[in-house]
Protein backbone atom coordinates (compact mmCIF):
# COMPACT_ATOMS: atom_id res chain seq x y z
CA UNK A 1 0.00 0.00 0.00
CA UNK A 2 1.25 3.61 -0.62
CA UNK A 3 0.41 5.98 1.55
CA UNK A 4 0.62 9.82 0.25
CA UNK A 5 -0.64 13.31 2.10
CA UNK A 6 -4.70 14.13 1.68
CA UNK A 7 -3.69 17.65 0.19
CA UNK A 8 -0.71 16.03 -2.63
CA UNK A 9 -3.56 13.88 -3.77
CA UNK A 10 -6.51 15.68 -3.49
CA UNK A 11 -4.85 18.49 -5.93
CA UNK A 12 -3.56 15.88 -8.19
CA UNK A 13 -7.16 14.39 -8.63
CA UNK A 14 -8.53 18.00 -8.99
CA UNK A 15 -6.01 18.81 -11.86
CA UNK A 16 -6.66 15.05 -13.63
CA UNK A 17 -10.55 15.60 -13.17
CA UNK A 18 -10.64 19.05 -15.14
CA UNK A 19 -8.25 18.02 -17.70
CA UNK A 20 -10.83 14.92 -18.40
CA UNK A 21 -13.66 17.64 -18.81
CA UNK A 22 -14.98 16.46 -15.50
CA UNK A 23 -17.33 19.53 -13.87
CA UNK A 24 -17.01 20.79 -10.63
CA UNK A 25 -13.46 18.75 -10.11
CA UNK A 26 -12.79 19.73 -6.38
CA UNK A 27 -15.96 18.63 -5.39
CA UNK A 28 -15.72 15.38 -6.98
CA UNK A 29 -12.27 14.86 -6.17
CA UNK A 30 -13.33 14.78 -2.27
CA UNK A 31 -16.49 12.45 -2.78
CA UNK A 32 -13.77 9.89 -4.13
CA UNK A 33 -11.00 10.30 -1.44
CA UNK A 34 -14.35 9.72 1.18
CA UNK A 35 -15.26 6.91 -0.75
CA UNK A 36 -12.00 5.56 -0.94
CA UNK A 37 -11.64 5.66 2.68
CA UNK A 38 -14.91 4.74 3.88
CA UNK A 39 -15.97 7.76 4.87
CA UNK A 40 -18.78 10.51 4.55
CA UNK A 41 -17.70 13.67 2.25
CA UNK A 42 -17.87 15.75 5.34
CA UNK A 43 -15.86 13.41 7.41
CA UNK A 44 -12.89 14.60 5.09
CA UNK A 45 -13.11 17.69 7.43
CA UNK A 46 -11.80 15.93 10.27
CA UNK A 47 -8.91 14.27 8.43
CA UNK A 48 -6.90 16.86 7.99
CA UNK A 49 -5.50 17.79 4.47
CA UNK A 50 -1.42 16.46 5.76
CA UNK A 51 -3.29 13.47 7.21
CA UNK A 52 -1.61 10.73 5.37
CA UNK A 53 -4.12 8.32 3.67
CA UNK A 54 -3.67 4.99 1.87
CA UNK A 55 -3.63 6.39 -2.23
CA UNK A 56 -3.92 3.50 -4.25
CA UNK A 57 -7.72 2.55 -4.18
CA UNK A 58 -8.34 6.16 -4.36
CA UNK A 59 -6.51 6.85 -7.89
CA UNK A 60 -8.16 3.72 -9.27
CA UNK A 61 -11.19 5.71 -8.71
CA UNK A 62 -9.74 9.20 -9.84
CA UNK A 63 -8.28 6.87 -13.24
CA UNK A 64 -11.91 5.61 -13.63
CA UNK A 65 -13.65 8.96 -13.34
CA UNK A 66 -10.89 10.58 -15.79
CA UNK A 67 -11.94 8.28 -18.20
CA UNK A 68 -15.55 9.53 -17.76
CA UNK A 69 -17.41 6.38 -15.80
CA UNK A 70 -20.48 8.35 -14.30
CA UNK A 71 -19.36 9.05 -10.14
CA UNK A 72 -22.67 7.12 -9.12
CA UNK A 73 -21.23 4.16 -10.38
CA UNK A 74 -18.19 4.51 -8.53
CA UNK A 75 -19.79 4.99 -5.10
CA UNK A 76 -22.66 3.01 -5.83
CA UNK A 77 -25.12 5.21 -4.35
CA UNK A 78 -27.33 8.15 -5.51
CA UNK A 79 -29.70 9.92 -3.71
CA UNK A 80 -33.27 10.55 -4.95
CA UNK A 81 -36.29 12.62 -3.81
CA UNK A 82 -35.98 11.25 0.48
CA UNK A 83 -34.18 7.95 -0.31
CA UNK A 84 -30.50 7.05 -0.56
CA UNK A 85 -30.36 4.50 -3.61
CA UNK A 86 -27.93 1.90 -4.10
CA UNK A 87 -26.91 2.07 -8.09
CA UNK A 88 -24.95 -0.24 -10.61
CA UNK A 89 -24.21 -0.22 -14.02
CA UNK A 90 -27.42 -2.25 -14.95
CA UNK A 91 -29.87 0.81 -14.33
CA UNK A 92 -30.09 4.54 -15.25
CA UNK A 93 -28.55 6.64 -12.45
CA UNK A 94 -31.47 8.58 -10.66
CA UNK A 95 -31.93 12.48 -12.25
CA UNK A 96 -33.19 15.74 -10.00
CA UNK A 97 -35.57 15.46 -13.45
CA UNK A 98 -37.25 12.78 -12.81
CA UNK A 99 -38.75 14.00 -9.27
CA UNK A 100 -40.53 16.27 -11.28
CA UNK A 101 -43.12 13.09 -11.41
CA UNK A 102 -43.17 12.88 -7.84
CA UNK A 103 -43.93 16.46 -7.52
CA UNK A 104 -46.88 16.11 -10.51
CA UNK A 105 -48.44 13.29 -8.22
CA UNK A 106 -48.06 14.86 -4.98
CA UNK A 107 -50.08 18.02 -6.99
CA UNK A 108 -52.65 15.77 -8.38
CA UNK A 109 -53.14 13.72 -5.87
CA UNK A 110 -52.85 15.66 -2.52
CA UNK A 111 -55.12 13.48 -0.34
CA UNK A 112 -52.77 10.35 0.87
CA UNK A 113 -55.34 8.04 1.21
CA UNK A 114 -56.08 8.27 -2.15
CA UNK A 115 -53.39 6.27 -3.72
CA UNK A 116 -53.29 2.40 -2.66
CA UNK A 117 -52.01 0.80 -5.59
CA UNK A 118 -48.92 1.81 -7.37
CA UNK A 119 -47.48 0.61 -10.67
CA UNK A 120 -43.71 1.16 -11.75
CA UNK A 121 -42.70 0.12 -15.45
CA UNK A 122 -39.43 0.21 -15.88
CA UNK A 123 -38.68 0.77 -12.76
CA UNK A 124 -34.60 1.03 -13.06
CA UNK A 125 -33.31 1.12 -9.25
CA UNK A 126 -36.61 1.19 -7.98
CA UNK A 127 -36.66 5.09 -7.34
CA UNK A 128 -40.05 6.34 -8.95
CA UNK A 129 -42.33 3.66 -7.19
CA UNK A 130 -40.24 3.65 -3.61
CA UNK A 131 -40.64 7.69 -3.68
CA UNK A 132 -43.83 7.31 -3.88
CA UNK A 133 -44.38 5.03 -1.97
CA UNK A 134 -42.59 6.96 0.90
CA UNK A 135 -45.52 9.73 0.26
CA UNK A 136 -48.42 7.56 0.40
CA UNK A 137 -48.20 5.55 3.41
CA UNK A 138 -50.99 3.55 2.77
CA UNK A 139 -49.99 2.54 -0.41
CA UNK A 140 -48.26 -0.67 -2.11
CA UNK A 141 -46.42 -0.98 -5.63
CA UNK A 142 -45.17 -3.43 -8.07
CA UNK A 143 -42.24 -2.01 -10.05
CA UNK A 144 -41.02 -3.73 -13.19
CA UNK A 145 -38.28 -4.18 -15.32
CA UNK A 146 -36.49 -6.56 -18.39
CA UNK A 147 -33.42 -6.35 -16.48
CA UNK A 148 -33.10 -9.07 -13.62
CA UNK A 149 -30.19 -7.76 -12.49
CA UNK A 150 -32.04 -4.21 -11.96
CA UNK A 151 -35.26 -6.04 -10.64
CA UNK A 152 -32.94 -7.66 -8.27
CA UNK A 153 -31.00 -3.62 -7.37
CA UNK A 154 -34.94 -2.09 -6.83
CA UNK A 155 -35.57 -4.56 -4.14
CA UNK A 156 -32.51 -3.92 -2.45
CA UNK A 157 -32.97 -0.30 -2.63
CA UNK A 158 -36.49 -1.38 -1.04
CA UNK A 159 -35.21 -3.21 1.75
CA UNK A 160 -32.63 -0.32 2.65
CA UNK A 161 -35.44 2.41 2.78
CA UNK A 162 -37.52 -0.09 5.15
CA UNK A 163 -40.40 -0.38 1.64
CA UNK A 164 -39.52 -3.89 1.31
CA UNK A 165 -42.96 -5.03 2.88
CA UNK A 166 -44.82 -2.36 0.33
CA UNK A 167 -43.47 -3.13 -2.52
CA UNK A 168 -42.57 -6.31 -4.84
CA UNK A 169 -40.50 -5.99 -7.76
CA UNK A 170 -40.45 -8.10 -10.48
CA UNK A 171 -38.64 -8.70 -14.64
CA UNK A 172 -40.65 -8.66 -17.46
CA UNK A 173 -41.83 -6.89 -19.94
CA UNK A 174 -44.17 -4.23 -20.05
CA UNK A 175 -46.79 -6.09 -22.65
CA UNK A 176 -47.11 -8.75 -19.33
CA UNK A 177 -47.95 -6.57 -16.35
CA UNK A 178 -51.06 -7.96 -15.11
CA UNK A 179 -53.86 -6.11 -14.03
CA UNK A 180 -55.75 -5.98 -10.65
CA UNK A 181 -59.15 -7.27 -9.56
CA UNK A 182 -61.40 -4.99 -8.37
CA UNK A 183 -60.19 -2.49 -11.50
CA UNK A 184 -56.81 -1.75 -11.76
CA UNK A 185 -53.44 0.58 -10.68
CA UNK A 186 -54.37 3.78 -9.26
CA UNK A 187 -50.95 5.37 -10.19
CA UNK A 188 -48.72 4.15 -13.03
CA UNK A 189 -45.43 5.57 -12.79
CA UNK A 190 -42.88 5.29 -15.95
CA UNK A 191 -39.42 6.96 -17.44
CA UNK A 192 -39.43 4.69 -20.88
CA UNK A 193 -36.54 5.45 -22.88
CA UNK A 194 -36.89 8.90 -25.43
CA UNK A 195 -34.06 9.53 -26.42
CA UNK A 196 -33.83 9.59 -29.83
CA UNK A 197 -31.24 6.72 -31.77
CA UNK A 198 -29.17 9.25 -33.73
CA UNK A 199 -29.23 11.29 -30.57
CA UNK A 200 -27.33 9.08 -27.85
CA UNK A 201 -23.89 9.66 -30.07
CA UNK A 202 -24.16 13.30 -28.76
CA UNK A 203 -24.80 12.73 -25.05
CA UNK A 204 -22.01 12.63 -22.71
CA UNK A 205 -19.65 9.63 -22.21
CA UNK A 206 -21.33 8.76 -19.04
CA UNK A 207 -24.50 8.99 -20.43
CA UNK A 208 -23.73 7.59 -24.14
CA UNK A 209 -20.92 4.91 -23.00
CA UNK A 210 -21.85 3.91 -19.74
CA UNK A 211 -25.68 4.12 -18.58
CA UNK A 212 -27.48 0.63 -20.33
CA UNK A 213 -28.63 1.49 -23.65
CA UNK A 214 -31.88 -0.42 -23.57
CA UNK A 215 -32.83 2.45 -20.80
CA UNK A 216 -32.07 5.47 -23.01
CA UNK A 217 -32.65 4.47 -26.91
CA UNK A 218 -36.15 5.63 -27.73
CA UNK A 219 -35.78 4.19 -31.37
CA UNK A 220 -35.86 6.40 -34.36
CA UNK A 221 -37.89 9.91 -33.58
CA UNK A 222 -38.02 8.78 -29.53
CA UNK A 223 -41.53 7.65 -29.37
CA UNK A 224 -41.39 4.19 -29.86
CA UNK A 225 -41.99 3.08 -25.90
CA UNK A 226 -44.41 5.53 -25.84
CA UNK A 227 -46.28 3.25 -28.43
CA UNK A 228 -46.02 0.49 -26.62
CA UNK A 229 -47.06 2.08 -23.70
CA UNK A 230 -49.86 3.58 -24.53
CA UNK A 231 -52.32 0.72 -24.89
CA UNK A 232 -51.10 -0.95 -21.53
CA UNK A 233 -51.64 2.49 -19.54
CA UNK A 234 -55.10 1.70 -21.14
CA UNK A 235 -55.75 -1.83 -19.77
CA UNK A 236 -53.87 -1.29 -16.33
CA UNK A 237 -54.94 2.21 -15.11
CA UNK A 238 -58.02 1.91 -12.75
CA UNK A 239 -61.06 4.29 -13.69
CA UNK A 240 -60.30 7.03 -11.74
CA UNK A 241 -56.60 6.11 -12.12
CA UNK A 242 -53.45 8.45 -13.59
CA UNK A 243 -50.43 7.87 -15.20
CA UNK A 244 -47.45 9.96 -15.02
CA UNK A 245 -45.00 9.26 -17.76
CA UNK A 246 -41.00 11.44 -18.27
CA UNK A 247 -40.71 12.76 -21.74
CA UNK A 248 -37.80 14.63 -23.28
CA UNK A 249 -37.22 17.79 -24.48
CA UNK A 250 -40.06 18.77 -26.86
CA UNK A 251 -41.83 15.30 -26.69
CA UNK A 252 -45.35 16.34 -24.68
CA UNK A 253 -47.62 17.02 -27.68
CA UNK A 254 -46.49 13.53 -29.74
CA UNK A 255 -47.01 11.84 -26.19
CA UNK A 256 -50.70 13.41 -25.56
CA UNK A 257 -50.95 12.52 -29.10
CA UNK A 258 -50.61 9.11 -28.38
CA UNK A 259 -52.35 9.06 -25.48
CA UNK A 260 -55.24 10.15 -27.16
CA UNK A 261 -54.87 7.43 -29.83
CA UNK A 262 -55.50 4.82 -26.91
CA UNK A 263 -58.17 6.11 -24.97
CA UNK A 264 -56.34 8.58 -22.84
CA UNK A 265 -56.43 12.37 -22.01
CA UNK A 266 -53.70 14.33 -20.64
CA UNK A 267 -54.60 16.12 -17.77
CA UNK A 268 -51.73 18.05 -17.32
CA UNK A 269 -47.90 18.62 -18.11
CA UNK A 270 -45.17 19.42 -15.58
CA UNK A 271 -42.18 21.69 -16.20
CA UNK A 272 -38.64 20.32 -14.29
CA UNK A 273 -36.43 23.46 -12.42
CA UNK A 274 -34.95 24.13 -16.03
CA UNK A 275 -38.34 24.77 -17.29
CA UNK A 276 -38.46 22.06 -19.71
CA UNK A 277 -41.43 19.72 -19.91
CA UNK A 278 -40.71 16.70 -18.09
CA UNK A 279 -43.88 14.96 -16.96
CA UNK A 280 -47.36 13.93 -18.74
CA UNK A 281 -49.97 13.32 -16.74
CA UNK A 282 -53.00 11.05 -18.44
CA UNK A 283 -56.16 9.07 -17.38
CA UNK A 284 -58.53 6.82 -19.35
CA UNK A 285 -61.15 8.65 -21.29
CA UNK A 286 -64.20 6.29 -20.58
Amino acid sequence: MTQRLASDLLAEAERALADAGIGQPRREARWLLAHALGLEPAGLLGLGRHAPVEADAFVQLVRRRSARVPLAYLTGRQGFWTLDLAVSDATLIPRADSETLIEALLQARQDRGQVRRILDLGTGTGCLLLAALAEYPQAWGVGMDLSEAAARLASRNAAGNALADRSAFLCGDWADAVGLPGGGFDVVLSNPPYIPHDDIATLMPEVAVHEPMQALDGGDDGLAAYRLLMPILARLLAPAGLAVLEIGIGQATDVSRLGTEAGLATVAVRADLGGVDRAVLLTRTS
